[in-house]
């Protein structure tokens, strides 16, 4: 078994099962501005934390130049430097200064001046980057493959664990720009920076990893001013993850009594319905009844401000204001369109992680899923619900159906299967008039009631009324007034 040293990137050890193997090469390639740079700093500063002094070789940017870059993230480059723990070796072309070539191109002096700075400072990881702007001059690939093979194995018998940055010109296209580099290193990442419904979005994808395990795929991530590369694993869920029997008050009685006693406690519940069913009233009860119990909620808005979902809240009778100065609530709004899904879900589990909320509402999902594609949406919540069941909180989640009496939303359709309960709000038109009808479609560990209930909404909140007893095709959108059961058995042998 290859010993894997940690990156210091708690997704990509989680993707590459451990870390990049120590004592080889591992080749990240990526267009421009897909976060190549950043991730190797990172690499290097954990070595760093580890006490393994470390080595920057740069090819194209003055190290002073990298290290004003990389402190935005705030990270002491300069600090490192001075310490000693930090070296660098500037083997790119010097401006201004005419190159003149005398015979074939070879990695010998580069080579000797990595060897000296190894023994020197006792290196124990080293960065390349980028190692395409040394053959930019040379075409000919069997000199470039001579020359990366043969500095690849100079590292591997230094002993030191080394990563080389190079670029490629498409992000589906060819792997690397030379069409060498990824045939001479021991390991593969790729990573991605497409763009989609006019939103950036990044994804890192190990392609092989020589002699050992890896989990197969692209996975997203994004580049944190505060933390800089976060890889996004699709999922943390294991299947020995404990579940709950507990439950927990909707703030409902009667929802409560329809789900069989109350939400279980470490359960994800969706709420489907088109707009002014009582969505967000429903997640608003469900806020408030956390406050009143003691425990902490979080409410994740993207479709209204905070000032209009206070107001909101006051005229249902709940005061979110008062809640959040007691600290029992913490209200987070931002318009989807400001920053990428992941960006998203990053906000969401730093949220969670700090205020340890027992209570998670999101209002709405439909507004998330516009800005992204089927696959990133679902990708997005396999990780938020990956968090909420970690840490045994109970979520819950609303989404929009686009049509008035009925019909399928696209969000219920491809994450149904990863809630644990279902709540249905539909509108139920009968002699020209509008009413609203709930129903608990789906309840994970736990029996619930079947019957599709009348629901009011007034100044004191949802009131939740008797079954539609004599109503058929609610569900479909086509509500009609059905005989009595009576009738209908009689007519029915009338025919016989």
């Amino acid at each position: 078994m290859l010993t894997k040293i940690p990156t210091g990137i708690a997704g990509l050890d989680a993707i590459t099962d451990g870390g990049l193997p120590e004592g080889r090469t591992t080749l990240v390639v990526g267009s421009a501005g897909s976060g190549k740079t950043v991730l190797a700093a990172q690499f290097l500063l954990h070595g760093i934390e580890r006490g393994e002094p470390a080595l920057f070789v740069t090819f194209e940017e003055e190290p002073d130049s990298i290290s004003d870059n990389l402190s935005s993230f705030g990270w002491d480059m300069a600090g490192h430097r001075e310490s000693g723990a930090l070296s660098y070796i500037h083997a790119g072309a010097q401006p201004g200064v005419e190159q003149v070539v005398v015979g074939p191109y070879d990695f010998s002096a580069l080579m000797s001046r990595i060897e000296s700075a190894i023994r020197r400072t006792g290196v124990k990881r080293v960065v390349l980057d980028s190692i395409g702007a040394v053959f930019t001059d040379y075409t000919e690939r069997t000199i470039i493959r001579r020359e990366l093979q043969r500095l690849a194995h100079a590292v591997a018998k230094m002993g030191v664990t080394a990563l080389i940055t190079s670029e490629r010109d498409e992000e589906y296209g060819a792997i690397s720009r030379f069409g060498v580099e990824q045939f001479v290193a021991d390991d593969v990442i790729i990573l991605r920076n497409v763009l989609e419904r006019e939103q950036v979005r990044r994804t890192i994808q190990v392609l092989k990893f020589r002699g050992t395990t890896h989990r197969k795929g692209e996975f997203p991530f994004t580049i944190s001013p505060d933390a800089g590369v976060v890889v996004l694993p699709v999922t943390g869920r294991t299947r020995s993850e404990s579940s709950s029997d507990e439950r927990t008050v909707s703030g409902n009685p009667v929802l409560d009594e329809m789900c069989g006693g109350g939400f279980l406690r470490d359960s994800v519940i969706l709420v489907s319905g088109a707009t002014g069913t009582g969505k967000t009233l429903t997640s608003t009860a469900f806020l408030n009844a956390g406050a009143a119990a003691g425990q902490r909620s979080l409410l994740f808005g993207y479709e209204e401000s905070r000032e209009q979902l206070f107001r909101n809240a006051r005229g249902w009778g709940y005061d979110f204001e008062a809640l959040e100065r007691e600290g029992s609530l913490k209200v987070i709004c931002e318009y989807p369109e400001v920053q990428s899904l992941e960006d998203h879900l990053l906000v969401m589990r730093t949220a969670i992680h700090e205020y340890q909320p027992t209570r998670v509402a999101i209002d709405s999902l439909s507004a998330l899923e516009n800005i992204s594609s089927m696959r990133s949406f679902r990708q997005f919540m396999m990780g938020i619900t990956a968090v909420l069941k970690e840490r045994q909180i109970t979520g819950l989640m609303t989404a929009t159906t686009p049509s008035l009496l009925g019909g399928e939303s696209i969000t219920v359709s491809h994450i149904s299967t990863l809630t644990d309960s279902i709540i249905l709000l539909r509108y139920v038109e009968l002699y020209g008039e509008v009413k609203r009808g709930m129903t608990v479609l789906k309840m994970r560990g736990s029996t619930h009631e079947k019957h599709i209930r009348e629901i009011e909404i007034d100044g004191e909140g949802m009131h939740i009324l008797e079954p539609f007893r004599t109503v058929e095709g609610i569900l479909g959108g086509t509500p009609l007034r059905s005989r009595d059961d009576e009738q209908r058995l009689r007519n029915l042998f009338n025919e016989q």
